[in-house]
């Protein structure tokens, strides 16, 4: 869908609107996995983010008629997929809030060393990158939701920073500024802290059973290892590259894109064979 024209994605929309169901599938397959990456980083875990994204995708169903080509159609998904996921309340961290002071001093103080073997015959190996994805996935939550948002738009999706603040309803300006502080407090943590990306003493190898014993991750559901990667240059871009926004040369190599979940699929071809598929003509 990206290569389309303009025109071409008005016509396509215009026929998803009018009760096309090839069109309407074309249109939401085109941005799952724009839309999953970005519940992922905003919520946490694959569970969580896979539930608002259909709550996402119900959306932009129920609202395509709305769309009428004022922006590039990738910014008005994102649009709407931020306005949820800011207020989305109901994914594990909503209810258990993290900071990068707690996160710190489990880092500092957790009795690693005191945990028996939980590995249940997997590899460790495939554990520990298990535990560096999702820590490092989990360590966004250490950020308010706003700013949550301007670290992936900015660092992940590589939002220019017009449209960006377009989305967020800030300026351009005050949004390159709150970017470069965020930024820099994750690589200052990053830095303080972890052995994997930093010069810290945390080693994922060494956390694993620990990991497992306080259900951070499961040998039964390794979600990030399993999970099939895409290259970041197929996710649906808003700019074809990032601005130079602040002068951190830092690469956050574990802001990894995933094709979505086979679920979510699933759920998008249940919809257009269901009988709700008439929202989409009577919204």
């Amino acid at each position: 869908m990206n290569n389309l024209t303009n025109e071409e994605l008005l016509e396509l929309i215009n026929k998803a609107v009018s009760g096309d169901k090839k069109s309407l599938e074309t249109v939401l397959l085109g941005v799952q996995d724009l839309v999953f990456n970005l519940s992922l980083r905003m919520l946490g875990t694959f569970q969580d983010a896979e539930d608002a994204s259909q709550d996402i995708l119900l959306k932009i169903i129920t609202h395509l008629s709305s769309f009428k080509g004022e922006s590039t159609f990738s910014t008005w998904v994102f649009s709407i997929a931020v306005n949820h996921l800011k207020n989305y309340r109901k994914h594990m961290f909503a209810k258990f809030p993290l900071s990068f002071e707690y996160y710190g001093d489990d880092i500092l103080n957790g009795k690693i060393d005191d945990v028996p073997d939980l590995t249940q015959d997997v590899e460790k190996a495939v554990l520990a990158e298990e535990l560096k994805m999702s820590c490092t996935n989990v360590m966004l939550q250490c950020l308010d939701a706003e700013s949550r948002c301007i670290f992936i738009l900015g660092t992940m999706f590589k939002a220019d920073s017009r449209i960006a603040g377009d989305i967020l309803g800030i300026t351009p300006e005050a949004y390159r500024q709150r970017l470069s502080r965020i930024r820099k407090k994750m690589a200052d943590f990053l830095s303080e802290y972890c052995g994997e990306y930093g010069n810290g003493t945390c080693r994922c190898a060494k956390r694993v059973n620990y990991a497992i014993q306080n259900r951070r991750i499961s040998p039964d559901c390794l979600d990030f290892t399993t999970a099939k990667q895409i290259p970041p240059e197929t996710t649906v871009k808003v700019k074809q590259a990032m601005e130079d926004i602040d002068g951190i040369s830092q690469e956050f190599s574990f802001c990894k894109t995933y094709q979505s979940p086979d679920s979510l699929k699933k759920f998008i071809e249940n919809f257009l064979d269901g009988t709700s598929i008439s929202v989409v003509r009577n919204s």
